[in-house]
């Protein structure tokens, strides 16, 4: 079933509560929805296919197509003695998919927990925290692809799907051609947990990892989440705002030498460092800054929030300009946001 409402009012559509509108909104309930939708886009239209609008921001009203899949389900495709792979809509809620899989004590997207969103966004946007991404347990997505007019499933390799962080191909260099409408998650029977994470070791630190329940561990990221980051359905946000940027070791030695002693919190990964954006803001002094309708949240420097629902895009993007600034100009690195700006 398909539904469309013109001049359609975006505020419950983004996290963010911008007060935008678009052109036309048209929401489906089934991949056979998804080539008439498009036919029915006159040529030079624009349009854009949201999730749950959870990793967005819009800039101002959109005058083309907004498109949005409520293609719900999650079904068992494959089982085998280790693992269990699982088909879900794309237009279902990410968590509520992750309650479901910890509730049937499969283990593997847990530390995903609390995370906005729908699957089918999750699968462009790669979203991943506490030491785990999509794409780690992502085999096959489903979608249209609107290049050649066919339906195709797309496995999940690095030379297809080219997922990195916060990233993919279908975010990138095929941004637009498919039209996800279902993905299919691979979940292991056994004890997996991933609890490197500070503050899920310590929770967790003497209790033994055969013990373990995927619910557990949902449940101690959840706590985590909350007590950093807000809800959004209270505190409007679009969730971390920036990426945490991965750099030389030239760049961390001059890191170091303006901290002034502070130890820098990093990553090793290979010859590169990954540093938490949320303390180069801190160190800036952004965290719980206010200022006319905009925010940055006080318990999180890394998210931008919109406390009273009447901030415009251009207060949070001028925002956005001075915190990348100020980054710049004490530590000589450029944080790129990755709330996708429309």
């Amino acid at each position: 079933m398909i539904t469309t409402h013109d001049n359609f009012d975006l505020t419950s559509h983004n996290t963010f509560a911008m007060k935008v509108k678009c052109g036309c909104f048209m929401e489906y309930t089934s991949p056979d929805d998804i080539p008439f939708l498009l036919s029915t886009i006159r040529h030079g239209v624009e349009w854009i296919h949201i999730g749950g609008g959870s990793n967005l921001l819009f800039t101002s009203d959109y005058p083309g197509v907004v498109l949005h899949s409520a293609i719900k389900g999650i079904s068992i495709t494959e089982e085998t003695p280790e693992h269990v792979f699982v088909k879900v809509g794309a237009g279902e809620k990410m968590d509520d998919f992750i309650k479901w899989a910890c509730d049937q004590h499969l283990w593997g997207v847990e530390n995903l927990s609390g995370i906005p969103g729908e699957a089918g966004a999750a699968a462009v946007q790669n979203v991943g925290a506490y030491g785990m991404e999509a794409a780690d347990a992502i085999t096959k997505v489903f979608a249209y692809d609107n290049v050649n007019r066919e339906f195709v499933t797309i496995e999940n390799r690095d030379d297809i799907c080219e997922y990195g962080y916060r990233t993919s191909i279908f975010k990138q260099e095929e941004k637009g051609r498919y039209v996800i409408h279902h993905v299919e998650f691979r979940l292991s029977k056994s004890p997996a947990p991933r609890i490197g994470y500070p503050a899920l070791k310590q929770r967790f630190d003497d209790q033994k990892m055969e013990t373990l329940t995927p619910q557990q561990v949902r449940e101690a990221i959840i706590e985590v989440r909350d007590s950093k980051l807000p809800d959004p359905a209270k505190v409007p946000s679009a969730g971390s705002f920036f990426k945490n940027p991965v750099i030389t070791a030239e760049q961390f030695e001059h890191i170091k030498e303006a901290a002034n002693g502070i130890d820098v919190p990093n990553y090793k990964i290979d010859e590169s460092y990954k540093i938490p954006a949320a303390w180069l803001i801190d160190q800036c002094g952004w965290k719980g800054y206010t200022e006319g309708n905009v925010a940055v949240w006080h318990l999180q420097p890394l998210v931008i929030v919109n406390p009273d629902r009447e901030a415009t895009p251009q207060e949070i993007i001028e925002l956005e300009q001075r915190i990348i600034t100020s980054v710049k100009e004490k530590f000589g690195i450029t944080l790129h946001p990755e709330v996708e700006h429309i």
